[in-house]
């Protein structure tokens, strides 16, 4: 679909200008932006660092959701990137970004992508506890 201007699963680290450049679109009287970070707790526990693990399949489930998103709504641009690997605190893990014709129609498609890639995209997270204990967490 040429709304969507932005689909990656990447090792290196993400950027939003690079996120909200691939939804620019002169039609749009709103731009959704959503990111998500490495937090330093979980579960009332400190996280020291985690690691993102994809499926080979992931990209191409990113790119699913991301179409019925863009079927769903009236989307004027879309993009999403999700990073893999070892990430510290503070790193960027996820950028989501939508434009739409109005600002009400970018937020819910916006929450609607985000909500979706981590309910359905083939990542998982594997956090590190600063008691030396590990978590695997499915799907993003």
């Amino acid at each position: 679909m040429d709304v969507i201007g932005l689909i990656g699963i990447r090792d290196t680290a993400l950027s939003v200008d690079e996120v909200l450049r691939a939804v620019d679109d002169r039609g749009a009287g709103g731009t959704a932006l959503f990111v998500g970070t490495v937090r330093d707790h979980d579960h009332e526990q400190p996280v020291t660092r985690l690691s993102y693990s994809a499926h080979p399949s992931a990209e191409r489930e990113l790119r699913a959701v991301a179409e019925k998103v863009a079927t769903d709504f009236p989307v004027r641009g879309l993009a999403a990137v999700h990073r893999v690997g070892d990430l510290e605190i503070g790193d960027l893990a996820v950028v989501v970004a939508v434009s739409c014709a109005h600002r009400g129609e970018a937020f819910e498609a916006c929450r609607r992508l985000i909500d979706d890639v981590k309910a359905q995209v083939p990542i998982w997270k594997h956090q590190l506890f600063a008691d030396g204990t590990t978590e695997w967490v499915g799907a993003c």
